[in-house]
């Protein structure tokens, strides 16, 4: 799978080459847009469709913002409500931090677009499990191999990422 969905990302002109500086405050050599392949309707389901064939029992929690379209189309692909972890509680409204009702003991997956230090993800994993989640694994559709997984696993968090940077990148610079 990670070699055609990384063919994909590709043909989707979702990789790009050249200096850029990434959330985290790092600068990369290369970098790959989300939002290509979040509003690619093809990359998007072959995402959905993978995630999909990766759940267990666990009910899906994607990361806003980046990653709510395709906890959104796993959802749809999978049949399964989903949850949405804001990166700060909400000053407004609700004041929801989480959007979806979490019961204390479910067991949660947290879906993720591209990783790198893994940050934004075990900021998710920290919130759900606040809220009483049990949050064991993140499914991600890159990782940028930066981190993240050792980060994760310090947490006991288990990271599985469709592709990784090596895959995505493999004689392509």
């Amino acid at each position: 799978m990670s070699e055609s969905l990384s063919g994909l990302l590709r043909a989707a002109d979702a990789v790009r080459y050249g200096e850029f500086e990434l959330a985290h405050g790092g600068t990369s050599d290369y970098y790959v847009d989300k939002y290509v392949f979040e509003t690619d309707p093809t990359c998007l389901s072959a995402i959905a469709d993978a995630f999909t064939d990766r759940l267990g029992g666990e009910r899906l929690a994607g990361v806003a913002l980046g990653a709510v379209p395709l906890a959104a189309a796993t959802s749809v692909a999978a049949e399964r409500p989903y949850l949405i972890v804001r990166k700060a509680t909400k000053s407004h409204g609700t004041g929801n931090r989480i959007e979806g009702s979490v019961t204390t003991g479910e067991r949660v997956v947290v879906v993720e677009d591209i990783t790198t230090t893994g940050q934004s993800a075990l900021d998710a994993v920290t919130a759900l499990r606040e809220a009483g989640a049990t949050v064991e694994r993140v499914l991600v559709v890159v990782d940028r191999e930066e981190g993240a997984r050792d980060l994760l696993a310090d947490h006991g968090v288990d990271l599985e990422a469709l592709v990784t940077a090596a895959d995505l990148l493999a004689g392509e610079r």
